[in-house]
């Protein structure tokens, strides 16, 4: 049986700091009530490379380092970093410097602008040297990075750090990538071993019939459609009540569901 466990998460989003904050709204044991994006000052990177970041790799980072603390490797960490469209802002950016009669695109922006940026800084600040995957999956971001990681893991026999988010669009953007919420999630994703204790075990197949679960909580439930990274909210919470096997359905293409089978 090929299956993974998942043994740290890191998350961020307008009202939750932590995945420990997260545990009591997704046991319902508190309601949702969003609120504001606690503060993005990811302690990976230096003050002068922070500076120079986009809030969107902040936010990337911001999760990671969650679900890192207390990784003992990070320099041969392979990683997968996913998201809708990546980072919608440094776009908006350099197509209206570009619009400019001097056409006055920064270096900064230049260098942000490749799409494993988020990925690139995160191998500077951890200092990995190990190969790194970046997606962009529209709405199944979340599934494709899963299901990129969950090979890596069982093709490498190796953990795999697998972050997934999205930040909001600039204003000009916002009507074709209507993104409310910004959200990130990271899960650190370990082979199944006697030897390794993790959260869950994990079960990945491709599932055509039905449709992507949906959350119970209305609150949640808006929460999950307003960010394609936040897609992953009926796993999260199936891992924040798991006392026995569970099953849930992640978007993921149109008429295809990414099917989560989890046991301890």
């Amino acid at each position: 049986m090929n299956t993974i466990r998942i043994s740290r998460i890191g998350i961020i989003t307008e009202g939750i700091a932590s995945w420990s904050e997260a545990l009591a709204v997704l046991r319902n044991q508190a309601p949702y009530q969003g609120g504001e994006l606690p503060p993005l000052k990811p302690a990976t990177l230096k003050p002068n490379e922070r500076r120079r970041t986009t809030r969107t790799i902040k936010l990337a980072l911001q999760a990671t380092e969650e679900a890192l603390q207390d990784c003992p490797d990070t320099q041969n960490l392979l990683s997968v970093f996913s998201s809708s469209e990546g980072d919608l802002d440094i776009i908006d950016q350099i197509c209206r410097a570009l619009s400019q009669p001097d056409r006055p695109v920064s270096p900064t922006q230049f260098h942000n602008s490749v799409h494993n940026a988020p990925a690139g800084y995160w191998s500077i600040g951890s200092g990995s040297l190990a190969g790194s995957n970046s997606l962009a999956g529209l709405d199944g971001g979340f599934a494709a990075g899963l299901i990129d990681a969950a090979t890596l893991v069982l093709s490498e026999q190796q953990p795999v750090l697998l972050t997934c988010y999205d930040q909001l669009p600039p204003t000009l953007l916002q009507d074709v990538m209507p993104i409310k919420t910004p959200f990130a999630v990271a899960l650190m994703l370990i082979p199944e071993s006697p030897s390794q204790e993790g959260l869950a075990r994990l079960e990945l197949r491709l599932d055509a019939q039905g449709e992507a679960d949906v959350m119970a909580d209305h609150a949640l439930e808006r929460l999950r459609r307003s960010a394609p990274a936040a897609r992953c909210l009926p796993l999260l919470q199936a891992l924040a009540q798991i006392e026995s096997p569970r099953q849930c359905r992640l978007t993921y293409l149109p008429g295809l569901n990414l099917q989560v089978s989890l046991s301890r």
